[in-house]
């Protein structure tokens, strides 16, 4: 009687062992599968965020050349040359600091005894006056005065030693106003992740992935790109203008609950 005892409360607490098991798998399974579900249920948002900066440096390459068969007179004007630009630096209102010459460059076209058709010209010589400024308003009056060198007898040329003849403008700020700019991109971002949230019934969660994005600067103003990058719209360098439009785009997921 007594073993008959003994067995039916042994299978009794068997039972009750197993049937608690059984509620807490129910209920980790379950939870799993609602951690499931509540991973699928996310939002993706971008924050835009532009700013209108002003150049801080500015740089004319000014390169020019001369030619002629005979060498010492063609060096001669080229140094001319060179002293006219340094001239009309100075008369612009810049110091001799901000301007630097370039190494020169002299080519015998006869030299390439594998050479063709003899050139009219045996000698050019090639040269670069460079002016670095960080006043831009005035670099930037300087340049509508370009007439004035070509007053002067400069033949201002194109293409030399693999640089540009022209003046470009510089912001190099951007690792100062990053922080803000990424704060306040992200900031955007979880504003559309409420409204969207609030839409559809809905709480925005914790953070799922982050993207930084990619600082831009193109040209500012009416031919500015509307998708960022290097180049202004109707393909207008940024470094063409004195005022650049810096721009980044941050992309978020949020959970929502």
């Amino acid at each position: 009687m007594d073993d008959r005892k003994s067995l039916v409360t042994t299978a009794l607490a068997l039972g009750g062992t197993l049937g608690v098991s059984l509620v807490i798998a129910g209920w980790v399974m379950g939870s799993q599968i609602k951690a499931t579900k509540l991973s699928d249920r996310y939002v993706t948002v971008k924050g835009l965020v532009e700013r209108t900066v002003k150049s801080d440096t500015g740089i004319w390459n000014v390169a020019f050349k001369e030619a002629g068969n005979d060498l010492p007179p063609v060096f001669a004007k080229s140094q001319a040359d060179k002293q006219a630009i340094m001239d009309f630096f100075a008369k612009q209102g810049f110091t001799g600091t901000e301007v630097s010459v370039g190494q020169i460059q002299v080519t015998d076209t006869q030299a390439n005894e594998y050479g063709g058709n003899q050139a009219r010209n045996r000698y050019i010589v090639q040269q670069t006056v460079t002016l670095t400024t960080h006043d831009v308003d005035k670099l930037q009056h300087a340049g509508q005065n370009t007439a004035d060198l070509v007053q002067a007898g400069i033949v201002v040329g194109g293409n030399q030693f693999g640089g540009g003849s022209g003046i470009s403008y510089k912001w190099t700020g951007l690792n100062a106003l990053k922080p803000d700019m990424i704060t306040e991109a992200t900031r955007n971002a979880r504003a559309s992740a409420d409204r969207f949230a609030a839409d559809s019934g809905s709480h925005v969660g914790a953070i799922r992935t982050a993207n930084q994005g990619v600082f831009s600067i193109s040209a500012a103003g009416p031919a500015a790109s509307t998708t960022g990058g290097e180049e202004g719209g109707g393909g207008q360098s940024a470094d063409s203008t004195v005022m650049k439009q810096v721009r980044v785009v941050t992309t978020v997921d949020y959970y929502l609950q």
